[in-house]
């Protein structure tokens, strides 16, 4: 009978025999792996809807979509080098970072850089020669190719007769005539080729509101008083139409107080009260009407914002309401430009913001802008001039402690013509 050989033995005399013919361990099978990124734009804001391709590592081409967070994802992919690319939907051009390359390993998930894309209606934000003096709380019209920079007040809060005339074609500013007292939170405005500064108040405290009216003719270089407004206020709006100065709201409590001044007849007219009172709003003259959105409810430092976007029209002598801004914010500045309404920083509930959107009368609707470099808020009119929005001084955090020399400047991609 044969001797039994134990199973041990037969496995290792395997091994040997194996080892002696140069072999080795079995290589274990590979497994897939994946994919993940994300698309977003130069602001850092993720974009949906975008397709991605894939291609490399002797793979079939493959697309996918963002999803609504920006994130799309690639599975079931052999190890290997890939390349990632992005089609631009509309609204959107290819970013620096709009290709991409990505190695996986083998069962393991890949995380691929941002891809990028750039929005065409982005604009672009610039910066010219800073103000003469820090400033805030102030009102600014533009004529001529020169912005009027009326009073204010600086960190100090001392409130100024200062008048900063700022020449776009040259980039230098100069002192022009003094007011005749000083004022913060007053209205401006420019009709034919003079300046007029409209209300305000002496102190930075909540009182001394004046109903004063004062013109600049620049030619003659002084203040003229003219007929005065029918009641004393502050941090309101002004909005020239048809050559005559619309002036709306102000500080509690006036904020519903809405009255047209006419140069030529040196006259004002008592209209129909603003919806909404409120105050450190903007507004616009569009498609011959008066535009009025946001502001603050209360005094001081309120909480109290709001959205409103309320129009009055002329003709009929009467308020309607259109879409409501994006969010409530007070302490705002807005100008047309391009058909559309450009409005910027404030104050909101949380804090000073750097929030830039804009409402196309075309769509009724406001929609978001990236965001301006430098907050501000405190100052009452900007231009358009030279395709370019005038952004100057102003507040760098909330009150009115932090006047700044910034002379910001945004040139609008977007157009709502």
């Amino acid at each position: 009978m044969r001797p039994t050989i134990p199973l041990r033995a037969f496995k290792v005399a395997a091994v040997v025999l194996l080892a002696a013919c140069g072999g080795s361990e079995p290589t274990p099978p590979t497994t897939n792996g994946s994919i993940r990124g994300t698309v977003a734009d130069q602001t850092g804001a993720t974009v949906a809807n975008v397709v991605v391709q894939l291609t490399g590592n002797g793979q079939a081409a493959r697309t996918t979509q963002s999803g609504a967070d920006g994130v799309y994802t690639f599975a079931d992919l052999p190890s290997g080098p890939y390349t990632l690319s992005v089609t631009p939907p509309t609204g959107y051009t290819v970013g620096a970072a709009g290709t991409v390359s990505v190695t996986v390993a083998s069962g393991a998930r890949a995380n691929a850089s941002v891809l990028g894309l750039n929005r065409t209606d982005a604009g672009e934000w610039g910066s010219r020669a800073g103000l003469l003096a820090p400033n805030s709380e102030f009102a600014l019209a533009e004529s001529n190719g020169k912005l009027y920079v009326l009073g204010g007040y600086p960190p100090s809060r001392v409130t100024v007769r200062t008048v900063q005339i700022y020449d776009i074609a040259s980039d230098r500013w100069q002192l022009g005539p003094q007011l005749p007292q000083p004022n913060n939170h007053g209205m401006a405005a420019a009709v034919n080729g003079k300046i007029y500064l409209i209300g305000g108040q002496l102190t930075a405290d909540e009182e001394g509101y004046v109903e004063t009216v004062y013109e600049l003719d620049p030619a003659m270089g002084a203040w003229v008083e003219k007929a005065r407004m029918p009641t004393a206020r502050s941090g309101g709006v002004a909005v020239v139409h048809g050559g005559k100065i619309y002036v709306a709201g102000g500080r509690v409590p006036r904020g519903s107080d809405f009255a047209a001044y006419d140069p030529s007849a040196d006259r004002w007219e008592v209209l129909p009260d603003l919806p909404t009172q409120r105050n450190h709003i903007t507004g616009a003259a569009i498609n011959g009407r008066i535009h009025i959105v946001g502001g603050r409810l209360g005094n001081g430092l309120s909480p109290l914002k709001t959205d409103a976007h309320e129009v009055f029209d002329p003709q009929v002598r009467t308020w309607t309401t259109a879409a409501p801004m994006l969010s409530g914010r007070s302490g705002i500045n807005g100008v047309m430009a391009r058909g559309c309404f450009h409005v910027w920083g404030g104050e909101a509930p949380t804090g000073l913001t750097p929030q830039h959107e804009y409402y196309d009368p075309r769509t009724n609707r406001w929609s978001s802008l990236p965001d301006m470099p430098i907050p501000i808020h405190g100052v009452v009119g900007s231009a358009f001039v030279d395709g370019l929005i005038w952004v100057t001084g102003g507040g760098t955090q909330i009150g009115g402690s932090f006047g700044s020399l910034h002379n910001q400047t945004y040139r609008p991609a977007v157009s709502c013509e």
